[in-house]
């Protein structure tokens, strides 16, 4: 097997299959995963490029610690340009597939182009050919995994996939993998469906390269002892999952309410993570090598799935008004069955709920279905199945909320960044999660820099959350520290107990190159400031991208715990610009780019 692993570079229109090595030193510069695709798509895709047209490249790639050895090390990411917001899409999703890439001895998949009919990819080890794809076409993501291990003939193989809403070019389509796991967010699954790829199926029998096993033990005794001591790590988020923060985000009164109009929500209980466990939950999913196990298996009447995770049951909760948790949970296994990102379809029917009852969405409209109203359950399964389908007003729903309140005259109305939906914290309780909304590099995202860290949880010290003197240097370090994390391979969650150093050791004693702790941080800086030009190079203007919704600026929160408070953005980001060594404008200087090799 490779040192690190080859590439993988697939023609779609061609039929082409090539295989290529990696480079040592932009493994170094660039780490893997996130790094490494974001540079290759930085260096390959002319500015400009149609996210849907066959130039645009789709890149599935692992991190030098996927299915290694390393606590939660599953982790691969998808990168492209994203047809939601026109930047950089790269979407981190766990499971075990990209574990299976890794034993396959595959380290990236670039796929280029697009194929004349519905098509898969299968991987067997070094095996690799291109099959019709004609009967899975049209099934969700669930009838495909299965009806492609059958094709396949082995059941132990790992599918990623699209459902319907990829391969009908929804800009919230996600690639799910393992069934229920997903590489959710900026529209990837659109992409993949461009190029009439439904799947890339993969099996492997080899154990992944590590340069040095006994260090690496050494490493991992180290880290297990820390994530057994952690109370997030191994007690809050086994016992509860992610929803655990449903009540503490609500008692800060950051927990946004009917499209942001509101920031607390009296009845969160009734879908926290202590609710979901006490009469929903069958059993925790752990991805692989995860122990942590922060997943949920969840039972409805007859139907059994995964999820749902806090930024679900947020988006289909309590933005959109619902209390119970039977309809969110139901509208949580339709996105996973219809390869859908639940952040961005839950938060984009709380913005046509906002439309609808200020009367710019006509009741017409509805074509007899339940009405648009905030606290309706019949609403978000209907018209998560009608985005799903792009069908009727689905069809516009599935353009994201940015789109679709600009079809109304009102752009006001979708709580976006960058064109992508916020996630489940107000920026205007919690200063410094708004200040890394309004600079993330895929738009509205809360794991691109997770401020709530210290910010709620005290981790790695407690910060208050509204005062905003030390938000931009601490949002710059949690962005560079994430961005080495995704291109690591290893989860994001781990970082409540570990740091910098931590992920170098590992990294050192998989790949045998020289990381350190200061290395990993100005490896993620690298990271950030390419997305950044990359960005730049596709005619983002900072000035007006750089930004929240005005009503998180300029309207306070109504009531609650965090009641009169507004975004303070304008304050932060000027030091926030400054701490980056970009210019007033938000540029990366000609200084710091040649610090980060990148001129």
């Amino acid at each position: 097997m490779d040192k690190f692993g080859k590439v993988l570079r697939v023609n779609l229109t061609t039929g082409t299959i090539g295989i290529e090595s990696l480079c040592e030193k932009t493994m170094k510069e660039f780490i893997g995963g996130r790094g490494y695709a974001t540079k290759v798509l930085y260096d390959e895709v002319p500015a400009g490029t149609d996210p849907l047209s066959p130039q645009n490249k789709l890149i599935f790639a692992n991190g030098p610690l996927t299915g290694k050895g390393a606590p939660s090390a599953g982790r691969y990411m998808v990168v492209t340009k994203s047809p939601l917001t026109g930047c950089i899409a790269s979407s981190n999703s766990g499971g075990f597939w990209g574990a299976e890439l890794a034993r396959a001895g595959w380290f990236m998949v670039i796929l280029e182009g697009k194929a004349p009919k519905p098509t898969y990819l299968w991987i067997n080890d070094d095996k690799v050919e291109l099959r019709n794809a004609d009967a899975v076409w049209g099934k969700d993501s669930h009838a495909s995994t299965d009806a492609l291990l059958d094709d396949v003939g082995d059941s132990k193989a790992k599918v990623t996939c699209i459902g319907p809403a990829g391969e009908r070019l929804s800009k919230l389509a996600a690639i799910m993998n393992d069934k229920n796991r997903a590489a959710g967010r900026s529209g990837v699954g659109a992409v993949m469906g461009s190029k009439n790829l439904k799947a890339v199926v993969v099996k492997g029998s080899a154990r992944p390269y590590v340069e040095n096993q006994d260090e690496m033990k050494a490493v991992l005794a180290g880290a297990m002892e820390k994530l057994k001591t952690n109370p997030v790590t191994s007690q809050g988020l086994p016992t509860y999952g992610t929803a655990v923060l449903v009540n503490i985000i609500n008692q800060l009164g950051g927990y946004p309410k009917n499209n942001w109009q509101g920031a607390y929500f009296p009845e969160a209980d009734t879908q926290s993570g202590e609710t979901l466990a006490k009469d929903f939950l069958t059993k925790r999913y752990s991805c692989f090598g995860c122990p942590i196990g922060c997943g949920r298996v969840t039972r409805v009447g007859d139907r059994e799935g995964e999820g749902p995770e806090y930024e679900t049951i947020f988006a289909f909760g309590v933005c959109c008004g619902v209390e119970r948790l039977e309809p969110i949970i139901e509208a949580n296994y339709l996105c996973n069955e219809y390869g859908l990102d639940t952040i961005s379809a839950g938060v984009t029917i709380a913005a046509a709920m906002e439309l609808y009852e200020k009367g710019f969405i006509r009741k017409e409209e509805l074509e007899g279905g339940p009405e648009l109203r905030f606290g309706n359950e019949e609403a978000i399964t209907y018209w998560t199945k009608k985005m799903g389908l792009v069908e009727g007003l689905g069809r516009k729903l599935a353009e994201g909320s940015y789109r679709l309140c600009e079809m109304y005259g009102h752009p006001e109305f979708s709580m976006t960044v960058k064109k992508q939906e916020m996630p489940a914290y107000d920026g205007r309780a919690i200063q410094g999660i708004g200040l890394n909304y309004a600079t993330s590099n895929r738009g509205g995202c809360h794991v691109r820099g997770y401020t709530i860290s210290p910010e709620v949880l005290g981790l790695p010290e407690k910060l208050d959350p509204v005062d905003i003197s030390t938000k931009p240097t601490w949002v710059m370090i949690f962005q560079n520290l994430t961005a080495a994390i995704d291109a690591s391979g290893m989860c994001l969650f781990t970082s409540f107990a570990l740091g910098a150093d931590d992920y170098a050791a590992f990294l050192k004693a998989a790949t045998g190159l020289d990381f350190d702790g200061a290395a990993v941080l100005q490896a993620g800086d690298r990271i950030w400031n390419i997305e950044r030009m990359f960005n730049l190079r596709e005619g983002l203007d900072p000035t007006n991208a750089d930004t929240l919704p005005d009503r998180l600026l300029k309207e306070p929160i109504p009531d609650g715990p965090s009641k009169g408070m507004v975004s303070r953005l304008p304050e932060m980001l000027p030091e926030y610009y400054k701490a980056r060594g970009w210019d007033v404008k938000g540029l990366p200087t000609d200084t710091k780019l040649r610090e980060l090799a990148l001129k």
